[in-house]
Protein backbone atom coordinates (compact mmCIF):
# COMPACT_ATOMS: atom_id res chain seq x y z
CA UNK A 1 0.00 0.00 0.00
CA UNK A 2 2.85 2.53 0.92
CA UNK A 3 5.06 1.75 -2.25
CA UNK A 4 1.17 1.74 -4.69
CA UNK A 5 0.97 5.40 -2.76
CA UNK A 6 4.65 6.83 -3.11
CA UNK A 7 4.61 5.97 -6.92
CA UNK A 8 1.11 7.12 -7.22
CA UNK A 9 2.48 10.67 -5.15
CA UNK A 10 5.63 10.82 -7.68
CA UNK A 11 3.35 10.67 -10.82
CA UNK A 12 1.09 13.22 -9.41
CA UNK A 13 4.14 15.65 -8.88
CA UNK A 14 6.24 14.97 -11.96
CA UNK A 15 2.73 15.94 -13.84
CA UNK A 16 1.99 19.19 -12.10
CA UNK A 17 6.08 20.01 -11.97
CA UNK A 18 9.27 21.08 -13.50
CA UNK A 19 11.73 19.64 -11.01
CA UNK A 20 10.89 20.77 -7.09
CA UNK A 21 7.96 22.62 -5.25
CA UNK A 22 4.26 21.80 -3.89
CA UNK A 23 1.98 20.09 -6.56
CA UNK A 24 -1.82 21.72 -6.43
CA UNK A 25 -4.29 19.60 -7.17
CA UNK A 26 -8.46 20.23 -7.87
CA UNK A 27 -9.16 18.58 -5.39
CA UNK A 28 -9.45 21.65 -2.51
CA UNK A 29 -6.44 20.96 0.32
CA UNK A 30 -4.62 17.97 -1.32
CA UNK A 31 -1.09 18.97 -2.48
CA UNK A 32 1.83 16.90 -3.12
CA UNK A 33 5.27 18.23 -2.14
CA UNK A 34 8.23 17.15 -3.89
CA UNK A 35 12.06 18.00 -3.21
CA UNK A 36 15.14 16.56 -4.56
CA UNK A 37 17.85 18.77 -2.15
CA UNK A 38 17.66 19.40 1.08
CA UNK A 39 15.71 22.49 2.11
CA UNK A 40 17.08 26.03 3.78
CA UNK A 41 14.70 26.53 6.81
CA UNK A 42 10.86 27.80 5.93
CA UNK A 43 9.20 29.51 8.06
CA UNK A 44 4.99 29.37 8.12
CA UNK A 45 2.04 29.67 9.85
CA UNK A 46 0.59 26.76 8.47
CA UNK A 47 -3.60 25.79 8.64
CA UNK A 48 -4.24 22.74 10.60
CA UNK A 49 -3.21 19.85 8.32
CA UNK A 50 -1.82 16.39 8.20
CA UNK A 51 1.53 15.18 6.07
CA UNK A 52 1.86 11.61 4.90
CA UNK A 53 5.61 11.30 4.60
CA UNK A 54 6.23 8.54 2.01
CA UNK A 55 10.06 9.24 1.17
CA UNK A 56 12.73 11.15 2.79
CA UNK A 57 12.75 13.00 6.14
CA UNK A 58 12.06 16.09 7.51
CA UNK A 59 12.79 18.29 10.40
CA UNK A 60 9.67 20.60 12.13
CA UNK A 61 10.10 23.28 14.98
CA UNK A 62 7.90 25.02 17.05
CA UNK A 63 9.06 26.93 19.58
CA UNK A 64 11.32 25.08 21.64
CA UNK A 65 9.82 21.59 20.42
CA UNK A 66 11.57 19.91 17.36
CA UNK A 67 9.94 17.00 14.93
CA UNK A 68 12.25 14.40 13.39
CA UNK A 69 9.84 12.60 10.78
CA UNK A 70 10.55 10.54 7.54
CA UNK A 71 8.65 7.57 5.22
CA UNK A 72 5.91 6.16 6.71
CA UNK A 73 5.16 8.45 9.02
CA UNK A 74 2.66 11.65 9.43
CA UNK A 75 2.61 14.95 10.65
CA UNK A 76 -0.51 16.46 12.41
CA UNK A 77 -1.09 19.95 13.01
CA UNK A 78 -4.10 21.14 14.75
CA UNK A 79 -4.13 25.23 15.04
CA UNK A 80 -2.77 27.60 13.05
CA UNK A 81 0.48 28.15 14.52
CA UNK A 82 3.84 28.93 13.72
CA UNK A 83 6.59 26.60 12.54
CA UNK A 84 9.98 26.51 11.48
CA UNK A 85 10.78 23.27 9.10
CA UNK A 86 13.55 21.61 6.74
CA UNK A 87 13.61 19.10 5.07
CA UNK A 88 16.73 16.62 5.57
CA UNK A 89 16.74 14.41 3.45
CA UNK A 90 16.22 14.29 -0.17
CA UNK A 91 17.69 13.60 -3.73
CA UNK A 92 17.62 13.48 -7.56
CA UNK A 93 17.47 9.63 -6.91
CA UNK A 94 14.85 9.57 -3.89
CA UNK A 95 13.25 12.93 -3.68
CA UNK A 96 11.40 14.12 -0.79
CA UNK A 97 7.80 13.39 -0.84
CA UNK A 98 4.54 13.82 0.92
CA UNK A 99 0.77 14.05 0.38
CA UNK A 100 -0.90 16.94 2.56
CA UNK A 101 -4.26 17.34 3.64
CA UNK A 102 -5.82 20.19 5.09
CA UNK A 103 -8.31 19.31 7.86
CA UNK A 104 -11.97 20.48 7.04
CA UNK A 105 -13.16 21.62 11.13
CA UNK A 106 -17.22 21.28 9.07
CA UNK A 107 -16.29 17.72 8.14
CA UNK A 108 -14.81 17.13 11.51
CA UNK A 109 -18.11 18.87 13.38
CA UNK A 110 -20.11 16.55 11.16
CA UNK A 111 -18.09 13.10 12.39
CA UNK A 112 -17.78 14.21 15.99
CA UNK A 113 -21.65 14.42 16.17
CA UNK A 114 -22.21 11.32 14.13
CA UNK A 115 -19.46 9.21 16.41
CA UNK A 116 -20.51 10.16 19.67
CA UNK A 117 -18.47 10.72 22.67
CA UNK A 118 -14.96 9.87 22.75
CA UNK A 119 -12.11 11.01 24.51
CA UNK A 120 -9.95 14.59 22.94
CA UNK A 121 -6.79 14.97 23.61
CA UNK A 122 -5.95 18.88 24.04
CA UNK A 123 -1.97 19.84 24.50
CA UNK A 124 0.80 20.40 21.75
CA UNK A 125 -0.69 21.54 18.36
CA UNK A 126 2.11 19.55 16.01
CA UNK A 127 2.84 15.60 16.79
CA UNK A 128 4.23 13.34 14.84
CA UNK A 129 3.33 9.20 14.89
CA UNK A 130 3.29 5.98 12.54
CA UNK A 131 0.74 6.67 9.47
CA UNK A 132 -2.04 4.36 9.68
CA UNK A 133 -2.97 1.93 7.06
CA UNK A 134 -6.51 3.06 6.46
CA UNK A 135 -5.53 6.54 6.13
CA UNK A 136 -2.76 5.83 3.63
CA UNK A 137 -5.47 3.47 1.48
CA UNK A 138 -7.92 6.40 2.01
CA UNK A 139 -5.35 8.62 0.68
CA UNK A 140 -4.54 6.77 -2.21
CA UNK A 141 -8.17 6.60 -3.85
CA UNK A 142 -8.21 10.08 -3.40
CA UNK A 143 -4.79 10.77 -5.54
CA UNK A 144 -6.17 7.86 -7.65
CA UNK A 145 -9.04 10.45 -8.50
CA UNK A 146 -6.69 12.32 -10.63
CA UNK A 147 -6.19 10.02 -12.82
CA UNK A 148 -10.12 10.29 -14.05
CA UNK A 149 -11.03 13.98 -14.09
CA UNK A 150 -14.53 13.42 -14.29
CA UNK A 151 -14.82 11.44 -10.97
CA UNK A 152 -13.39 14.30 -9.14
CA UNK A 153 -16.84 16.12 -8.23
CA UNK A 154 -18.24 13.03 -7.77
CA UNK A 155 -16.23 11.10 -5.19
CA UNK A 156 -14.01 13.14 -3.65
CA UNK A 157 -16.63 14.39 -1.09
CA UNK A 158 -17.09 11.08 0.25
CA UNK A 159 -13.27 10.11 -0.32
CA UNK A 160 -12.61 13.42 2.04
CA UNK A 161 -15.13 12.99 4.53
CA UNK A 162 -13.52 9.19 4.83
CA UNK A 163 -9.89 9.88 5.29
CA UNK A 164 -11.18 12.82 7.78
CA UNK A 165 -13.21 9.62 9.71
CA UNK A 166 -10.08 7.30 9.74
CA UNK A 167 -7.85 10.13 11.05
CA UNK A 168 -10.12 11.09 13.89
CA UNK A 169 -10.53 7.12 14.63
CA UNK A 170 -6.78 6.35 14.63
CA UNK A 171 -3.64 7.88 16.93
CA UNK A 172 -4.47 11.15 15.64
CA UNK A 173 -8.21 11.12 16.92
CA UNK A 174 -7.87 12.58 20.54
CA UNK A 175 -6.10 15.78 18.91
CA UNK A 176 -8.30 16.46 15.69
CA UNK A 177 -11.84 16.06 17.94
CA UNK A 178 -10.92 19.43 19.62
CA UNK A 179 -11.60 21.34 15.97
CA UNK A 180 -14.83 19.28 15.72
CA UNK A 181 -16.17 20.46 19.31
CA UNK A 182 -19.18 23.40 18.67
CA UNK A 183 -18.15 26.56 20.60
CA UNK A 184 -14.66 25.25 21.66
CA UNK A 185 -11.60 28.12 22.11
CA UNK A 186 -10.22 26.03 19.03
CA UNK A 187 -13.05 26.82 17.32
CA UNK A 188 -13.54 30.53 18.36
CA UNK A 189 -10.13 31.64 17.64
CA UNK A 190 -10.29 30.08 14.72
CA UNK A 191 -12.92 32.29 13.30
CA UNK A 192 -10.68 35.35 14.97
CA UNK A 193 -7.88 33.70 13.18
CA UNK A 194 -9.89 33.95 9.56
CA UNK A 195 -10.46 37.26 9.59
CA UNK A 196 -6.86 38.10 9.76
CA UNK A 197 -5.62 35.96 7.25
CA UNK A 198 -8.14 37.42 4.72
CA UNK A 199 -7.04 40.86 5.33
CA UNK A 200 -3.39 40.70 6.65
CA UNK A 201 -2.17 43.66 4.93
CA UNK A 202 -4.97 45.88 6.66
CA UNK A 203 -4.36 47.34 10.74
CA UNK A 204 -5.45 44.86 12.84
CA UNK A 205 -9.41 45.80 14.75
CA UNK A 206 -8.98 44.29 17.96
CA UNK A 207 -12.90 44.34 18.85
CA UNK A 208 -14.13 43.35 16.01
CA UNK A 209 -11.70 39.83 16.07
CA UNK A 210 -12.79 39.51 19.77
CA UNK A 211 -16.09 39.78 18.48
CA UNK A 212 -15.68 37.24 16.04
CA UNK A 213 -14.46 34.98 18.63
CA UNK A 214 -17.23 35.74 20.74
CA UNK A 215 -15.11 36.76 23.69
CA UNK A 216 -14.05 40.48 25.66
CA UNK A 217 -10.97 41.61 24.42
CA UNK A 218 -8.47 40.66 27.27
CA UNK A 219 -10.30 37.17 27.40
CA UNK A 220 -9.62 36.79 23.59
CA UNK A 221 -6.08 37.71 23.92
CA UNK A 222 -5.37 35.35 25.99
CA UNK A 223 -7.12 32.61 24.42
CA UNK A 224 -5.28 33.44 21.03
CA UNK A 225 -1.93 33.11 22.56
CA UNK A 226 -2.74 29.95 24.45
CA UNK A 227 -4.07 28.12 20.43
CA UNK A 228 -1.76 29.76 18.19
CA UNK A 229 1.31 30.62 20.85
CA UNK A 230 1.50 34.14 19.48
CA UNK A 231 -0.77 37.39 19.87
CA UNK A 232 -2.57 38.68 17.15
CA UNK A 233 -0.29 41.37 16.09
CA UNK A 234 2.55 38.72 16.28
CA UNK A 235 0.53 36.52 14.15
CA UNK A 236 -0.24 38.93 11.98
CA UNK A 237 3.29 40.42 11.86
CA UNK A 238 4.52 36.65 10.58
CA UNK A 239 1.95 36.27 8.13
CA UNK A 240 2.96 39.46 6.33
CA UNK A 241 6.57 38.61 6.61
CA UNK A 242 5.91 35.14 4.98
CA UNK A 243 4.04 36.69 2.10
CA UNK A 244 6.18 39.14 1.40
CA UNK A 245 9.07 36.76 1.33
CA UNK A 246 6.88 34.63 -1.26
CA UNK A 247 6.27 37.62 -3.40
CA UNK A 248 10.47 38.27 -3.14
CA UNK A 249 11.59 35.14 -3.82
CA UNK A 250 9.04 33.28 -5.76
CA UNK A 251 7.57 36.06 -7.96
CA UNK A 252 10.69 38.29 -8.16
CA UNK A 253 9.13 41.02 -6.56
CA UNK A 254 11.48 44.52 -5.94
CA UNK A 255 11.72 44.71 -1.20
CA UNK A 256 9.81 47.95 -1.59
CA UNK A 257 6.99 46.70 -3.62
CA UNK A 258 6.64 43.58 -1.23
CA UNK A 259 7.18 45.64 2.07
CA UNK A 260 3.84 47.89 1.06
CA UNK A 261 1.99 45.02 -0.56
CA UNK A 262 1.95 43.39 2.43
CA UNK A 263 0.77 46.35 4.79
CA UNK A 264 4.29 47.76 6.06
CA UNK A 265 4.56 51.63 5.26
CA UNK A 266 8.36 51.95 5.81
CA UNK A 267 10.81 49.94 4.39
CA UNK A 268 13.42 50.03 6.92
CA UNK A 269 10.75 48.64 9.67
CA UNK A 270 10.16 45.86 6.95
CA UNK A 271 13.90 45.20 6.59
CA UNK A 272 14.52 44.92 10.73
CA UNK A 273 11.28 42.63 11.22
CA UNK A 274 12.33 40.46 8.10
CA UNK A 275 15.63 39.76 10.15
CA UNK A 276 14.62 39.18 13.33
CA UNK A 277 12.26 36.35 11.72
CA UNK A 278 14.33 34.97 9.08
CA UNK A 279 18.02 35.90 10.30
CA UNK A 280 19.08 37.49 7.07
CA UNK A 281 17.89 41.17 5.47
CA UNK A 282 15.67 40.98 2.21
CA UNK A 283 18.32 41.17 -0.12
CA UNK A 284 20.86 38.67 1.08
CA UNK A 285 18.02 36.13 1.32
CA UNK A 286 17.01 37.02 -1.96
CA UNK A 287 20.80 36.57 -3.39
CA UNK A 288 20.74 32.97 -1.65
CA UNK A 289 18.06 31.80 -2.78
CA UNK A 290 19.51 32.76 -6.54
CA UNK A 291 22.35 31.08 -5.73
CA UNK A 292 20.94 28.01 -4.44
CA UNK A 293 18.74 28.17 -7.60
CA UNK A 294 21.48 28.57 -10.05
CA UNK A 295 23.08 25.44 -8.12
CA UNK A 296 20.23 23.06 -8.64
CA UNK A 297 20.44 23.75 -11.82
CA UNK A 298 23.57 22.81 -11.97
CA UNK A 299 23.42 19.67 -10.50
Amino acid sequence: MTSDLLHTAIRVAEHQLVRTGMASTPIPGLSVVREIIPSPLQHAVNRPLVALVLQGSKRVAMGARSFDFGDGESLLITADVPTVSQITRASLAAPYISVVFELDPAVIAELVTEIGPLPFAAGAPVRVDPTEREVADAALRLLRLLDRPATIPVLQVQLLRELHYWLLMGRHGGAIRTLGIPGSHAQRIARAVSLIRSDFAKPLRMEQLAMAAGMGVSSFHAHFRAVTSLTPLQFQKQLRLIEARRLMLSDGEAISNAAYAVGYESVPQFTREYGRLFGVTPARDMRATQLGEAASLIA
